[in-house]
């Protein structure tokens, strides 16, 4: 059901939209940016209000209720339990009293919500059933996910430490986290050919996702630092992309 996809990427795009606007205000008020490396933050900068971006924050949230309520109640109503959990997931990641962001558990997560979820609940409310195509592209599509925070933490190691942030890239120190960022696009790779092994071999395609990520892990292990690694983000994005585009294309053409 073409609409069903729509609202789910809908919630998807809200999420993420929300997430982003809830991380700016909640590191904004602890004052993590005041010596950010990376792209400019709203709070941080002062660029905007700390009560405009949690408006923000609140708005996407709102939209992503509305569209994922219209899905339970098309689909199933434990959806909600798990759209609720999304949310409290997405605030709690750098809010409250103890973000898990700040304790080394914000890669997991994302693994979580932005892999598992986010392609197996796509998947089951347009066909009501559970696929190994759609567990193999979540992991796929997961394992990318993290390899961008797992960049975007690695380049903020000095300043994370300093503020107190005990992200998963400064508890592993910098030479494992680059390890661990090679990791998880070896994982994306291995999660085409799953994907390959339960439908058609045509997905193999998606192999084709490493023409970005490879420059990408050649910044990374070439010891870059810093602004170094901000087109660290960009190429793995982009990698992330096309690798859920070239696995989707593969399979609707070989059906």
């Amino acid at each position: 059901m073409w609409w069903k996809a729509l609202l789910a990427l809908v919630v998807a795009l809200a999420l993420q939209v929300a997430v982003n606007y809830a991380n700016d205000y909640s590191d904004g008020i602890r004052g993590t940016d005041a010596d950010r490396v990376g792209p400019l933050r709203l709070v941080g900068s002062g660029v905007a209000s700390p009560a405009a971006v949690k408006r923000a924050a609140f708005l996407a949230f709102g939209v992503a209720a509305v569209a994922g309520l219209v899905l339970a109640a098309t689909t199933a109503w434990w959806l909600v339990a798990v759209g609720l959990v999304s949310v409290l997931a997405a605030w709690f990641y750098t809010g409250g009293s103890k973000p898990y962001g700040y304790l080394g558990l914000g890669e997991v997560m994302v693994f979580v919500f932005f892999g598992l979820v986010a392609v197996v609940g796509t998947t089951y409310v347009q066909t009501e059933t559970w696929e190994w195509a759609a567990l193999w592209a979540a992991v796929g599509v997961g394992a990318l996910a993290c390899a961008i925070l797992v960049a975007n933490n690695l380049r903020d190691i000095p300043t994370d430490t300093v503020a107190g942030k005990r992200t998963l890239a400064v508890v592993l120190g910098d030479r494992r986290t680059r390890l661990l960022y090679v990791a998880l696009v070896v994982a994306a790779a291995a999660a085409v050919l799953g994907v390959a092994v339960v439908t058609s071999w045509c997905a193999l395609v998606g192999l084709g996702f490493l023409v970005l990520a490879a420059p990408a892990i050649r910044t990374v292990l070439g010891g870059a630092t810093g602004p170094g690694l901000i087109p660290v983000l960009q190429q793995t994005g982009l990698a992330e992309l096309l690798w859920a585009a070239l696995v989707a294309g593969a399979l609707v053409v070989c059906g």
